[in-house]
């Protein structure tokens, strides 16, 4: 993160601290009055009381003295009802405050998960191994308990399945591009995510969720997810920024690693040719 963003942070922390310490003050102050409040209830009470078994003139002082007495009451129940409303003000800010830190906690979470995961998939060239961490990926940071990661093959214009977790391989079908859910996805390079994860019956041609891995306009495959783990009841924001990013990085991991797997094929026929032609 910038050094701007940890300095936002610290002075959002700053602000909230200040709001809590107000806001403890404050209550302490209501409590304060209170007390004073009671306090002077009961000196009017017992006033009254001698006032009513009093009379002439140090009657009168009496009755004057309650009277500012109940004056005086009226502006602490005033003064009350500011310090409440101060009080509320300072909560729904702190409230915002926390929200607002979560949110912070959240996606630096997601940040550092990205960037692991975006430094595990660039970290090799070997195909195999780049699926695997793909496999991972999911498991960890998305929370995917069954799921398939399907190729395109341009010759056939078929997603092909490549690697399965929870779920084999064969079980997963082939999809043409732009049919049912997965190739439409396929085709348009937009992730699908289906309306309720409640009540859902595992179905390989609806998954719950279906993630183009795309180059730029490019669809080279996609991932499907068939069910979460048990302590992952929903999707969440974060979850979606996620996926978009994570199958970028994917993407770019697996056409990499296909194509050095490639001209290493390649490599090897050529330099077998010519190992045939010089004995």
């Amino acid at each position: 993160m910038s050094r701007s963003s940890d300095d936002n942070d610290r002075s959002t922390y700053s602000r909230g601290e200040e709001f809590l310490q107000a806001f403890k003050k404050g209550a302490e102050f209501t409590q304060e009055l209170l007390k004073e409040n009671e306090k002077l209830r009961y000196r009017v009470l017992k006033l009254e009381e001698a006032l009513s078994q009093a009379g002439g003139e140090g009657g009168k002082d009496q009755s004057s003295e309650a009277v500012q007495l109940r004056q005086r009451i009226e502006e602490l129940e005033q003064e009350k009802a500011e310090i409440l409303g101060q009080i509320k003000e300072i909560e729904e800010e702190n409230e915002d405050f926390a929200n607002r830190y979560v949110e912070i906690e959240e996606e630096n979470n997601m940040l550092a998960n990205l960037y692991i995961a975006s430094f595990q998939l660039h970290s090799t060239l070997d195909f195999k191994e780049v699926l695997q961490i793909i496999v991972e990926i999911v498991i960890n940071l998305i929370g995917a308990e069954e799921f398939g990661i399907l190729l395109l093959d341009e010759k056939t214009n078929k997603l092909e399945p490549v690697a399965a977790e929870g779920i084999t391989t064969s079980d997963i079908p082939a999809v043409p591009v732009g049919q049912g859910i997965i190739g439409e996805a396929a085709e348009t390079g937009e992730n699908y995510f289906i309306a309720s994860i409640s009540g859902y019956v595992r179905d390989y041609e609806k998954p719950l969720v279906c993630i183009p891995l795309k180059i730029k306009d490019q669809v080279i495959g996609v991932i499907t997810i068939y069910k979460l783990l048990v302590q992952k009841e929903e999707f969440t924001g974060v979850d979606y920024e996620l996926f978009t990013l994570l199958a970028g990085h994917a993407a770019t991991a697996v056409f990499s690693s296909r194509l050095y797997s490639d001209s290493e094929r390649k490599l090897s026929t050529i330099q077998g040719f010519i190992d045939l032609l010089t004995k």
